[in-house]
């Protein structure tokens, strides 16, 4: 089913959190994981936490059998990208891989329709998912989205696509704005070597 998002996808598959982790040592071009909850060998939130150190950039969409909204949240919270329920329709399943890849987040219906739930910073706006935050910190190290495609392995339409979320995140006009927004904020250039 994933296959047929785009011609020339490649689809890595891991038993374990372990393997997964060594594919994604292996593949720093990795755009997405599709994180199961459930492995033999950590939980879902644990592994995130660990992709979280290892590959900050990366988005993850967890799936698990179960919709108890606690899990959801709690996975939303801890940095994942999306939740999809492996019950969930395969039209879903796109839906949410798509949004992810176009830099949002993407809320399971039991989330957004029921308790108008946004995984949100403290000052209570939406989170920036951490492929957008360090989009911000290449901006923040005057990168142009060129140079930053570039360093992410990712397409500059790609780059476009965050910069705007960024922007709307900051509620600002243009990427000057946003890079002053951004340092008053907290948030930190890359650190290139």
């Amino acid at each position: 089913m994933l296959k047929g998002l785009e011609e020339n996808l490649e689809v890595l598959q891991a038993g374990t959190c372990a393997q997964a982790f060594s594919l994604a040592e292996a593949h720093g071009d990795l755009d997405l994981v599709l994180l199961d909850y459930h492995l033999p060998d950590m939980n879902g939130l644990e592994a995130l936490a660990v992709f979280g150190e290892r590959n900050p950039e990366l988005p993850i969409v967890l799936l698990s059998g179960s919709a108890n909204t606690q899990i959801m949240r709690q996975v939303l919270q801890a940095g994942a990208a999306g939740f999809v329920t492996k019950s969930c329709v395969s039209d879903e399943l796109l839906r949410a891989v798509r949004s992810v890849l176009n830099g949002d987040i993407y809320l399971p219906q039991e989330l957004s329709a029921e308790n108008h739930f946004e995984p949100a910073a403290s000052n209570g706006k939406p989170l920036l998912t951490q492929r957008q935050e360090l989009v911000l910190r290449c901006l923040l190290n005057g990168m142009a989205n060129r140079e930053i495609a570039d360093y992410l392995h990712i397409s500059e339409e790609t780059v476009k696509t965050h910069v705007t979320a960024i922007l709307r995140h900051f509620e600002v006009q243009n990427r000057t704005q946003a890079v002053v927004a951004a340092a008053r904020n907290g948030y930190q250039p890359l650190t290139t070597e």
